[in-house]
């Protein structure tokens, strides 16, 4: 059975800073999207595979692309679907991690396209926090609704334990 390219699943791993809310994004590698910023992050996410669970799918890729093993607990921040086509599965996870210590797997592609050669990227070459206001701007725009799926459930959960406003 083949994979579902147009199906994928992510974590958006968050902390709480003094500051205030914190965002975990990747930017993709390779050269198509080198030197791109705006609308070029994403949360770490990859292809869900056959008969495989959303969510453990969602963990393996966090961990493929970033290093970064995580355990939960996950809240549900149900589905996007993307410009191009692609319906991303999302999670949050609180936590936290250093960018500079993110590690990738790496893809190998034909470049430039129809040219024959192939060449292999990190598939993340970077990671950074962000407030949900810069993530929102660095963001996928149809990933940007995961971000205020995010602060809606962190603020329903503040106010149900009496700790917001």
């Amino acid at each position: 059975m083949a994979k579902r390219p147009n199906v994928s699943a992510g974590v958006l791993l968050f902390r709480r800073t003094s500051g205030g809310l914190e965002l975990f994004l990747a930017h993709p590698g390779g050269p198509f999207w080198e030197g791109r910023d705006a609308n070029a992050w994403t949360i770490p996410k990859g292809v869900v595979e056959p008969e495989e669970d959303q969510l453990a799918a969602a963990r393996r890729e966090f961990e493929e692309e970033t290093g970064i093993h995580l355990e939960g607990p996950f809240i549900p921040l149900g589905s996007v679907r993307q410009k191009a086509g692609k319906t991303v599965h999302a999670w949050a996870c609180e936590g936290d991690a250093d960018p500079a210590r993110v590690t990738s797997n790496t893809m190998t592609t034909e470049w430039p396209r129809g040219s024959g050669r192939r060449i292999t990227f990190p598939e993340v070459d970077r990671c950074a926090w962000f407030d949900p206001r810069t993530a929102r701007q660095k963001i996928n725009a149809a990933q940007s609704e995961l971000i205020d799926r995010l602060e809606t459930a962190l603020g329903s959960r503040h106010q149900a334990l009496g700790t917001g406003s």
